[in-house]
């Protein structure tokens, strides 16, 4: 493996012998402040380097040498770059640090050395990509208990990304779809039913919300709904329920978004994408029990046909909800995928969308927000959390969030008021009202740490991936 040969400039500072086989794009102000937290990198020298193979990535538990500085987090030697691991978040560090080398132009890697196992492979492989470009890594050896979940992780969280940063144009409702299919079918297929339901159908079966909101757009509104059954038992009892709201791009409608607000709308159907991993991701951990998967799947776009504001939205389940905001659409097409999520009785129902500003606005994107009336099932799912090392941080839903969304023409407003600020939680406090047993058994999950707009130390920009783990873990504990 042998990459391209090239030029250097190098910090004066830097010892001969920590001198390594870096790529021509590197940059001596980069490696000076990057590296060792000193922005003193006037004096430069021009060193040769010729790149005959891929950079080596070690770590270590002792201190950086002095010359990198109190602060180095990781240092160049003759054998490649050595990452200093303290004890207080090095899964963080190595994440950190990856993201750093990637910035370098350091496209090919070898973890080799000690210390290496599947949760600091995968914490160096969660900073290292990026969506533009390739990479290269060669792995270090790990049992094959941990070899397969890496592969694991590497095959279904990266479809997860991938499939969030895919271009509107690119990826439909239909496309959303199949590709949800397709990859379940790759883990389980033997053991996985669906049935896809779209465009004038889904009105003729009354899904109302999915419709409405889809109707707008040429590109048909769809329903996929998704049977995983490993017991072979047509009469299984459903152990679990996952909706996900797919957007596959959000203008806001007649309440159209600003550009800053809608030039990552592709990512609208990140709820989808991550439930879908969620589930391969238990199959390939061993999940044996019965679990339905529906997707809510359409554009939000403008045009003569598309949905207006006043209008009234009829559903199945008796309830009727007027239209005040046509950008707070994903909760009128997650209804539909929670109706049918009821009907099959489960002991745990859990939808997922990126839903809220207001969610975001709370937490940042570093964190994915729950809801639950159900605190032993929050319990469990934010232990679910621990485990994996994902961010995940409860905010409040109770009775009285139910009956913040007041309308003079239908039971339910599709948004709250003013009066009624605490939008990520009535928007929650909404979607109960399509939950048959919403106090028990629910979790609504509004995911924020879903995609980032720009890059920062730990991600790059795009989508993270963040929630899979979590919920593969709750299905099969």
């Amino acid at each position: 493996m042998s990459l391209t040969r090239g030029s250097l400039w190098l910090c004066k500072f830097v010892p001969d012998e920590f001198v390594a086989h870096l790529p021509p794009s590197c940059n001596a102000n980069h490696l000076a402040k990057d590296l060792t937290g000193c922005p003193t990198a006037a004096r430069l020298l021009i060193r040769k380097i010729t790149m005959t193979e891929a950079m080596k990535i070690t770590l270590s538990t002792q201190p950086a040498d002095a010359r990198w500085g109190d602060k180095a987090t990781y240092s160049i030697n003759n054998d490649g770059i050595t990452l200093h691991l303290n004890g207080k978040d090095d899964l963080g560090l190595i994440q950190r640090a990856a993201r750093k080398i990637d910035g370098l132009g350091i496209k090919q890697v070898a973890l080799t050395g000690e210390g290496w196992d599947t949760e600091r492979c995968w914490a160096f492989w969660a900073g290292y990509k990026g969506p533009k470009g390739v990479r290269t890594v060669m792995w270090p050896d790990l049992d094959d208990a941990q070899r397969q979940e890496l592969d694991n992780r590497l095959t279904i969280i990266d479809w997860v990304r991938d499939t969030i940063n895919a271009p509107a144009e690119e990826l439909g409702p239909e496309q959303l779809a199949q590709r949800a299919v397709d990859l379940l079918c790759s883990v389980a297929c033997d053991s996985v039913t669906y049935r896809i339901t779209k465009g004038e159908d889904l009105r003729e079966q009354n899904y109302m919300g999915l419709h409405t909101v889809g109707r707008g757009s040429e590109r048909p509104p769809v329903l996929l709904a998704l049977d995983y059954n490993p017991t072979g038992d047509k009469d299984a009892p459903v152990y679990a329920c996952l909706v996900g709201k797919g957007i596959t791009f959000d203008s806001g409608g007649y309440s159209i978004k600003q550009s800053a607000f809608m030039d990552s709308m592709k990512s609208d159907m990140g709820g989808a994408a991550t439930v879908t991993g969620a589930l391969a991701f238990a199959i390939t951990r061993g999940l044996n029990k019965r679990v339905k998967l529906f997707l809510c799947c359409a554009d939000n776009l403008i045009s003569g046909n598309a949905f207006k504001l006043g209008d009234i939205i009829r559903y199945r389940n008796g309830k009727n909800v007027e239209v005040m905001n046509t950008d707070a659409e994903g909760r009128l097409v997650l209804a539909d995928g929670l109706i049918d999520a009821s009907a099959q009785h489960p002991q745990l129902i859990i939808d997922m969308a990126t839903l809220t500003g207001a969610a975001k606005t709370a937490l940042g994107n570093d964190y994915h927000a729950l809801f639950s009336f159900d605190d032993t099932l929050a319990g469990r799912l934010l232990t679910s959390a621990a485990q994996e090392n994902e961010p995940f941080w409860r905010l409040p839903l109770a009775e009285f969030h139910r009956n913040q969304l007041p309308s003079n023409f239908a039971e339910l407003n599709n948004t709250g008021s003013a009066a009624y600020p605490a939008g990520a939680s009535t928007a929650a406090g909404f979607l109960s009202h399509f939950v048959e047993n919403y106090r028990e058994g629910w979790l609504h999950i509004d995911c924020s740490a879903t995609y980032r707009k720009a890059p920062v130390e730990q991600w790059a920009a795009g989508a993270t991936g963040l929630g899979v783990r979590t919920i593969a873990n709750l299905l099969t504990a």
